[in-house]
This record gives structure tokens, sequence and C-alpha cells, in this order.
């Protein structure tokens, strides 16, 4: 299971628990987790507030010497995950499904998903909930000059996005 509260209007979902992540038993604490929470913090979303977890429960990885380097998940592997992740939401019933990446998308949706053609707006989910789209934290450490500004401002912009649309859907 994720981690947060049982109700919480706000779902994050990501890939998969990293390298700190499986060490420790929490979701994004890691590299990852510091970039989300920085910009979680700047769109006014409080992550003690959020329910936190990933649509693949396991850490895929290869070794390197000593380190233990992420591999992304097989479309089997995602599949395979999809009950639990399911029934997390089944329990939390989240007003928003926020996933990060590609992944995160599938894992919610059961097919493939464009981050570029899906980021930005809300898609409705058959339990009355909303899916939205954005790049995974992960993505934004591998980038670096103007491809990076772009990029941070993008998911800056999607999480305003969230925000605005959290606050409209809890008012109700």
């Amino acid at each position: 299971m994720g981690e947060g509260p049982k109700r919480a209007a706000l779902m994050i979902v990501g890939e998969q628990p990293g390298d700190q992540e499986d060490l420790a038993g929490k979701p994004f604490i890691g590299p990852a987790g510091r970039v989300l929470n920085a910009h979680l913090e700047q769109a006014g979303i409080d992550r003690e507030d959020v329910y936190v977890t990933n649509a693949v429960k396991h850490f895929k990885f290869v070794w390197r010497g000593k380190r233990r380097l992420h591999q992304s998940p097989t479309v089997g592997e995602i599949n395979a995950c999809r009950w639990w992740l399911d029934g997390e939401r089944a329990i939390v019933r989240p007003k928003i499904v926020l996933a990060l990446g590609g992944s995160a998308a599938r894992g919610v949706l059961g097919k493939p998903v464009t981050i570029s053609r899906t980021r930005g707006q809300p898609h409705p989910l058959a339990d009355g909930g909303e899916l939205w789209v954005t790049a995974h934290p992960s993505y934004l450490l591998r980038l670096s000059g103007d491809k990076k500004d772009e990029q941070v401002r993008m998911f800056r912009a999607d999480l305003g996005a969230v925000a605005e649309r959290l606050g409209e859907l809890t008012e109700r």
C-alpha cells in the first residue's frame, strides 16, 4: 500500500518504488520525492493531505557494482499490479488521481497514455473521479538547460492546475 489519509481528495501515483523507497518501504522519499515535495508545496498542496502510491509495487533494478539501478517496468508488471492500485483507489476514493508519468497513467487506465497529449486537463474516471497526468519528477532530474526549464515550468503548471481543481471539487 501507499501512504497518506485513507480518504484523501488527491491520490498521487508514481511508477514504482526507487532504491531508497524500496529499502524504507515508503513512497517518494528519495531524490524524486524531494522534487515532488518542493513542487507540491509551491502549488499549495500539503503532502500530509495526499495519498501517495505507485502503480508497480516492487523495485525493478539491475546491479551495477554495489548500486541498484532502476529499470522501467514492463506492461505485464504494470498490469499484474493493477488490481492492487484499483483496490487502493476503491478504499481512498480520491476526487483526483495525479499520475506521474506514462507507467502510472497506464496503471490507472489500463492502456497506454502519451503525457504530451493528456497533461493539463482532467480525464473522467469510471468511479467519478478525475485523472490528471504529468511527467514523473525523476524525469526532471535527468534534464538540463532549456529543456529542463521548460519541463519544470510545465510540471509546476500541471500541479497548479490540479491544486486549483482540487479546491473547486472540495468546496462542493
